[in-house]
């Protein structure tokens, strides 16, 4: 049997719109648990030297506005301005973005995806990646949107990982 080379895994944490206009229509308790978990998610990647790339959503009839503090993440997210910075204007991160450049210059093939909204940025994103032929991956408990429900299914539907599996693969890659 011929074993074929496959290349290795090369990680990268994605983090969706986790932008104050945004976290004030997710439940308490799941934006609460959502940013937990996103830290977490960041102080692994921190400890591996993998790269953490921040995306933050705009438009320019409603924004919310770069420069502003609508615009940028609650100081609660663990987030670096040495953290790669996306700013996009549509749902899926990788449309009319440099997301897609950035990571084939860091040789990214596999993503681990957090943030808000599942229902909208964070799934249209996922679907992105699949279509850039990327592995992504859902984060349990790291995603979140406007209904606990929607989010839930989303996690259920696209088989979200948890969070000791990101730690397993990204302990072994």
């Amino acid at each position: 049997m011929i074993k074929k080379n496959k290349p290795k895994m090369k990680t990268a944490l994605l983090i969706i719109d986790v932008q104050n206009r945004y976290m004030g229509q997710v439940p308490q308790g799941d934006r609460e648990k959502g940013i937990f978990f996103i830290n977490l998610l960041i102080e692994l990647f921190r400890k591996h030297d993998l790269p953490i790339i921040r995306i933050y959503h705009t438009n320019s009839e409603n924004g919310p506005r770069p420069d502003t503090e609508e615009f940028e993440y609650p100081s609660s997210i663990n987030i670096r301005p040495e953290d790669t910075r996306v700013i996009k204007t549509y749902s899926n991160s990788f449309n009319k973005t440099s997301l897609n450049s950035i990571l084939a210059e860091k040789g990214i093939n596999t993503l681990f995806i957090s943030g808000y909204s599942a229902v909208g940025c964070v799934l249209a994103t996922f679907v992105g990646a699949m279509d850039n032929d990327y592995k992504p991956f859902l984060v349990k408990d790291a995603i979140m949107s406007h209904d606990s429900a929607y989010t839930k299914n989303i996690e259920l539907m696209f088989d979200a990982v948890s969070y000791n599996v990101v730690d397993l693969v990204v302990e072994n890659s």
